[in-house]
């Protein structure tokens, strides 16, 4: 007889163990030549040198199925330890999956061109109205580079510019006050990782997530660095953001230019920086439109609203310069 001990690296333990260690239950009744004894992420397994191999083999598919579907159950256990085909490898174009094990993919063709050009370049800017996916997309494609192991962090900022509303008055530490501003990374990044997990990789600063002014000083290697609200940056904040950049670093840069909250006449960073750096060799340039708004369907008739009425006013503005 032989011992061995198993670690579930990269997943929640919770998850691979089942409710009420109810899954392992059904592993240990799988393997009843085996003592099976699992504490927090390590299996000790103690038994035949046959029977170890097979269960040590089948333990590894478990756990690479709980790190790529975010669940398993019993019938995906009994599939991989009776060794029958199990859930379908292709669901194509698929990013990641959620907690719930649904899978996350392009719903358009501009957001089909968003993840092209994260294959193809180091930076790639998006931009496009509201709902367009531009978020959640970039996020979806950091978190698969981190399971795949291609990098070793994630890096998530944003601007902390007051959409009319002033940080002084907000209650608590800085924390406090920039958290709300940071939310919209959170909740994206809890639709694709287990609560326990997520929070494990903070804890580890495998998963940052910061204000712009946090980045200075800083180069960024071996990550997936998004900048959200891009659009809320000067020419200054954002420069200095894009010269962060270090060795095996992909960026990702997005923004909403019809919703810019920097003070009335000072220029987006983030439109001048798509002019300055638009014939740059290994950047991408998306541009995400209404057709691509995944939300509720009342999102883009909003956003046409205000288009509309945007141009109307544009045009009546330039009626009365010609006539004064």
């Amino acid at each position: 007889m032989i011992e061995k001990h198993i670690i579930l690296e990269d997943i929640d333990p919770v998850v691979f163990y089942g409710v009420g260690n109810a899954h392992l239950q059904m592993i240990k009744s799988l393997y009843p030549k085996l003592r099976i004894v699992a504490r927090d992420n390590i299996i000790r397994v103690l038994g035949d040198e046959e029977e170890m191999a097979s269960f040590e083999e089948n333990v590894e598919k478990m756990r690479r199925h709980v790190l790529k579907y975010n669940n398993i159950n019993d019938e995906d256990i009994l599939d991989i330890i009776k060794g029958r085909q199990t859930k379908e490898e292709g669901v194509k174009g698929v990013i990641v999956y959620n907690i719930s094990g649904k899978p996350i993919k392009c719903k358009s063709e501009n957001q089909q061109k968003l993840v092209d050009a994260f294959e193809n370049n180091d930076m790639i800017f998006a931009t496009g109205p509201a709902g367009t996916g531009k978020t959640y997309l970039s996020i979806a494609l950091a978190v698969r580079a981190l399971k795949e192991k291609a990098i070793r962090k994630i890096i998530l900022s944003r601007p902390a510019v007051e959409a009319g509303e002033k940080l002084g008055f907000l209650p608590g530490d800085m924390k406090d006050k920039i958290d709300p501003y940071l939310q919209p990374l959170y909740d994206a990044l809890e639709d694709m990782l287990p609560a326990v997990k997520l929070q494990d990789m903070m804890e580890k600063n495998i998963i940052q997530i910061a204000p712009l002014a946090f980045m200075r000083g800083r180069t960024l290697s071996d990550a997936v660095v998004i900048l959200d609200e891009a659009q809320n940056t000067t020419t200054a904040q954002l420069r200095m953001f894009l010269t962060r950049m270090g060795w095996n670093t992909k960026m990702v840069i997005t923004g909403d230019m019809t919703q810019i909250d920097l003070p009335r006449g000072q220029r987006s960073g983030l439109a001048e920086s798509i002019d300055i750096l638009k014939n740059v060799e290994g950047i991408g340039f998306v541009s995400l439109g209404q057709k691509d708004i995944v939300r509720h369907k009342l999102v883009t008739r909003i956003v046409n609203a205000y288009e509309s009425h945007d141009k109307a006013l544009a045009k009546s503005q330039e009626t009365t310069r010609e006539n004064s």
